[in-house]
């Protein structure tokens, strides 16, 4: 065997180095010598017994070999290598094949060759990390792989909390049926059965439900519904409720029954499973009524037993569920999860009858005349616990409420009337001016559950505080107290009470604005916030209107840009003439509101006022008033937010840019326009030094340039995404499909919103730039060239084409200097000749100014310049000013002789330096006799003679240097 194998070593390495001097023209044998020479050497590699007698060099020999290999260019040979140093990567002693692994790992290209690494990877907390990031790659594979390893190398014990909910969240919630199954085999064969004895509930205690409370309900959802957890011995949530059938002295009334708190996991556990089986139930009962004879009976018994089953977990009675619940509330925040976990269970029992509507009634006033929660800091200030927002201090708690009062007062009105009747008694301190920091906080976000969870404005007139009342006694003074807690949350409801108004309150806008202008960074995002939520509820027209009476009705469609607002302005606040969208827009432009809260990164103006823009382009049609041409600049700004380090934080906005990037280009083939006008002000707005915008280290600059250059490719890829169009505008007379369809982007979409659109703006601004330019304009030029030499024009497109044709010379003008550049542009330019079907037509200025007008592009295109390429950019701008010479000389010369002239210029290619040099210094000659006849002034004729002189110097000395 160790005969064997250093055989086969010495052999393949001979044949690897052999194969890799043959050349390219011997690739495919390259590539089969070495496939299979490492085939066999990790073969031997892996099946070498321990006990094998093998020299210490031969071994180090073999490693350094394999080392080498897995950088190899074909990756058969690195998936072989990785998996013949698979074996060694345990060794503590070769701890280096562990760090090429890591080191190789991020950088590898092929997902074959990262699946054999992930698979070759050992169990270490340096490892682990690397593991679960694979979850995230782009293969299907790889991800697998991932899941595979994290399910046999990794005890569920030796994963952290954070690494855990990240393993399950992300695994069952893969788009791939075969990682999520992958997931769950995880979940299931290692975690609930090897680790926690089959226990869901033993299992939950590993994920920590009240941090990771989502994940935690997905782990039970897929255990439902693969049918793994099983009720035992008539568990229930009834074995926490004991009754006590006695009496209290001297009362006929029971005594109220015995409460066992229930433990964070068992609630969520608990929830759950109720949730389940009522879906199951109402499931079986639909699928009844929909059926009939005996499987409708089947599916009647099925829905039953799970109703029956369900009956069997919940409290008996309505009253014991509410004593349940309140003992929670009673044992204070450490049982908080788990009595909302109760207060959702709520919505599972049946209130139609009137002693258990009219327990569960005083039992919600209750809850919400309760205060909130609030302590004392060191320095004598009252704090209140929570988000200072939300009743009860978070948004779970509030919505849990929300539902379980919903549920109990379902008849139209009654919430309303019950919550508000509620208000009155709490509102009365602070009609008075009376109530402290804490009573204004207990009844504004009353006030604000009450307006979020309201049907309509009409089921709130007519009850024990009116509309106009709340907002006028309530609202407005809140959004003016010293308290900013107290501010915020009022400016909170304002925004909740103007999406309630059929018409916008003209007062609450007014207060709105001050409080969006003036207020801190704190009151400026929930002002912001309500006020764009405002804008696309009632369109930004009528909130103008309400605003400044004296606003035109129709819609203003030559606005190309929005008015700058300066926010140190004192009087900008009061000025009801700017428009509210140049208002949100002037706060995304606003420097001082960049930085988000170090509270919450997600919540800053420019995450905001950004989501809020991404919706207005989305559903762009629903407000006409909005002028398409501010669609670009909107477009070019949400471009640069999410390319920019500004946003590198907020990591809502940049998930709901990405989908809405993702979604925005296939709508129509007015947001392709959209698109294309976009481009040059992002490229111009993030490459630094351009229209002087210069500034910072050499290490800022070239992340901006990296920013641009992504921004570039990124919107290449939003013009290419094909359309979707509806069913009824894609239906044809033979078609019966039902889905709808995609338009090919290469077929049907015009070429002002096509690749064609795309190049001719790219074209015209390269074009724009004179031959001086500085060293950020030229890298901008060059990154646009770039761009330009991926795209592609359609046959269909002939007009496009010849245009390109005449701005092709003009662009390899402007970046002569950089060879490779100039090779792919006039790649380009030989391509356009092949596919311009009607080359000696010529362009006419009607037909350019159509298609340049579609653009929206102003540019004189010379139509009387050559499209013919040069092949020397130096000779041809020599002789091009000696042509504009004798024009200025001859007068008497036409066009088609200065055609001519320059193309006659161009020189061609010859062996011999004499030859060249001689019709060089012919045409020199000649040109000095007829210039001689002429009379013209002498100092102007020595003048040409030396620049004649100097030309045929200089093309001597060429020659020479290449025949050299």
């Amino acid at each position: 065997m160790i005969t064997t194998f250093v055989y086969f070593m010495k052999l393949s390495c001979q044949e690897i180095n052999h194969a890799s001097k043959e050349g390219k023209e011997k690739h495919d044998e390259h590539d089969h010598i070495l496939s299979g020479a490492n085939k066999t050497d990790h073969e031997i590699i892996l099946r070498l017994p321990d006990d094998a007698e093998v020299s210490n060099d031969l071994w180090d020999e073999v490693i350094e070999c394999m080392k080498v290999r897995v950088r190899d260019k074909i990756h058969v040979v690195r998936t072989f290598a990785v998996r013949a140093l698979s074996r060694f990567v345990n060794d503590s002693s070769n701890i280096d094949i562990l760090d090429l692994f890591l080191e190789t790992l991020p950088l590898e290209q092929n997902a074959d060759v990262r699946k054999m690494i992930v698979l070759s990877l050992p169990p270490s907390s340096a490892t682990s990390q690397v593991i679960i990031d694979c979850t995230l790659d782009v293969s299907e594979s790889v991800r697998k792989a991932a899941y595979c390893v994290l399910a046999n190398k990794f005890p569920l014990q030796s994963l952290s909390i954070k690494l855990r909910t990240i393993i399950l969240r992300r695994g069952l919630s893969d788009r791939s049926v075969g990682v999520s199954k992958e997931c769950f085999k995880l979940l299931k064969d290692e975690w609930l059965i090897k680790c926690c004895n089959g226990d869901p509930l033993e299992l939950l205690k590993y994920l920590d439900v009240e941090t990771y409370e989502s994940v935690s309900e997905s782990v039970m959802e897929a255990l439902l519904k693969a049918g793994l957890v099983k009720l035992k011995n008539g568990a229930s949530i009834q074995q926490y409720i004991s009754s006590n059938g006695d009496t209290a002295e001297g009362e006929a009334v029971p005594c109220p029954p015995t409460i066992v708190l229930m433990e964070a996991e068992a609630a969520l556990y608990w929830r759950t499973v109720c949730k389940h089986l009522q879906s199951e139930a109402h499931a079986l009962g639909s699928d009844a009524a929909a059926t009939a004879g005996t499987e409708a009976e089947v599916y009647a018994a099925e829905a039953s037993d799970k109703n029956d089953l369900l009956e069997k977990i919940l409290p008996a009675t309505v009253d014991e569920y509410i004593e349940l619940v309140r003992a929670h509330i009673v044992a204070g925040s450490n049982h908080r999860f788990a009595c909302r976990q109760l207060l959702l269970l709520g919505a599972m029992f049946d209130f139609s009858d009137t002693s258990y509507r009219k327990a569960a009634s005083v039992f919600l006033q209750e809850l919400m005349s309760k205060p909130p929660e609030h302590e004392v800091d060191n320095e004598g200030n009252i704090v209140v616990i929570g988000d200072g927002l939300s009743f009860g201090g978070d948004t779970e708690w509030a919505e849990a409420i929300a539902k379980l009062a919903r549920k109990v007062h379902a008849a139209p009105g009654e919430f309303e009337e019950v919550v508000l009747a509620i208000v009155e008694k709490l509102a009365q301190p602070c009609r008075e001016r009376t109530a402290d920091y804490v009573q204004w906080i207990h009844t504004l976000s009353l006030i604000g559950l009450l307006l979020k969870n309201a049907v309509s404005m009409r089921f709130l007139q007519g009850k024990a505080i009116e509309p106009d009342e709340l907002l006028q006694s309530l609202l407005l003074p809140g959004a003016k107290q010293s308290h900013l807690d107290v501010q915020r949350i009022a400016v909170r409801c304002l925004g909740l009470f103007g999406l309630l108004e059929r018409k916008p309150n003209a007062e609450l806008l007014k207060q709105l604005r001050v409080s969006y202008i003036r207020g801190p960074h704190l009151i400026s995002i929930e002002a912001g916030k309500a006020l764009t939520d405002l804008v696309m509820w009632h369109g930004p027209q009528e909130v103008d209107r309400v605003l400044n009476h004296d606003i035109p009705s129709q819609v203003n469609s030559d606005k190309k840009c929005f008015c700058p607002v300066n926010f140190s302005d004192s009087e900008v606040d009061s000025n009801s003439n700017v428009d509210m969208l140049d208002l949100l827009y002037g706060g995304i432009e606003n420097e001082d509101w960049a930085n988000p809260l170090t509270s919450n990164e997600d919540e800053s103006i420019y995450a905001i006022l950004g989501e809020g823009f991404a919706k207005i382009l989305l559903l762009s049609d629903n407000y006409p008033s909005i002028p398409a041409s501010l669609h670009p600049v909107l477009l070019s700004k949400l471009i640069y937010l999410y390319f920019s380090d500004i946003s590198e934080n907020m990591h809502r906005l940049k998930q709901c840019l990405s989908v809405f990037f993702e979604n925005y280009p296939c709508l129509s083939t007015n947001h392709k326009r959209c698109i294309l006008k976009a481009f040059i002000p992002v490229m111009r707005s993030m490459w630094p030094g351009i229209f002087g915008n210069s500034g910072g280290s050499p290490f800022v600059i070239s992340q901006m340039r990296k920013r641009a250059v992504q921004a570039s490719r990124f919107m290449l890829q939003m013009v290419q995404i094909p359309l979707f169009v509806k069913e009824t505008e894609a239906a044809c007379e033979n078609s019966s499909t039902e889905q709808p369809q995609v338009i090919d982007s290469c077929t049907e979409v015009p070429f002002e919103c096509g690749e064609e659109g795309l190049a001719l703006r790219i074209a015209v601004e390269v074009a724009s730039f004179h031959s001086k330019k500085t060293a950020a304009e030229k890298a901008y030029v060059s990154a646009l060239c770039r761009v330009l030499v991926s795209l592609h024009f359609r046959l269909s497109e002939q007009g496009p084409i010849k245009i390109m044709r005449k701005l092709l010379c003009r662009m390899i003008e402007c970046v002569s200097s950089e060879k490779d550049l100039v090779k792919e542009l006039k790649r380009m330019a030989d391509h356009l000749v092949t596919i311009d079907r009607q080359q000696d037509q010529e362009l006419l200025q009607d037909e350019v100014n159509l298609i340049l007008g579609k653009l929206e592009l102003d540019f004189n295109l010379d139509l009387d310049a050559s499209v013919a390429i040069p092949q020397t950019p130096a000779v041809q701008r020599t002789r091009a000013t000696r042509t504009r010479r004798r024009v200025r000389i001859e007068e008497d010369s036409s066009s088609d002789d200065e055609e001519d002239s320059y193309v006659s210029v161009v020189p061609t290619t010859v062996n011999t330096v004499k030859g060249r040099s001689q019709r060089a210094s012919k045409t020199a000659a000649i040109n000095k006799m007829s210039s001689a006849v002429r009379s013209v002034k002498p100092d102007e004729i020595e003048e040409e003679e030396e620049e004649e002189e100097s030309n045929v110097t200089s093309e001597d000395s060429e020659e020479s240097e290449q025949s050299s």
